[in-house]
């Protein structure tokens, strides 16, 4: 009984860490590369962080494959601070 109380734990606990999502470190246009934190683009809402200029282009082209993208890959986006 012991056991299976500490397994339900543990697994409520792992759930609730993944469940969180993972902040965004990579480029979406040019997967791999790092983020400028200091470039970014807001579509749709959110707040996407790309390596160079050249990238923001590409995110405002088709702004809903890169969120999915980055969505299926259990990134958390953020949202545009509101004003």
């Amino acid at each position: 009984m012991k056991k299976n109380i500490v397994m339900m734990i543990a697994f409520l606990a792992a759930t609730m860490v993944f469940a969180e999502g993972k902040p965004q470190t990579t480029c979406p246009v040019m997967k791999g590369n790092k983020i400028n934190s200091e470039l970014h683009t807001d579509v749709n809402g959110y707040r996407i962080y790309v390596c160079c200029g050249g990238c923001i282009k590409a995110i405002k082209a088709n702004p809903e494959k890169y969120i999915k993208q980055m969505t299926a890959k259990g990134v958390e986006l953020e949202k545009v601070p509101k004003k």
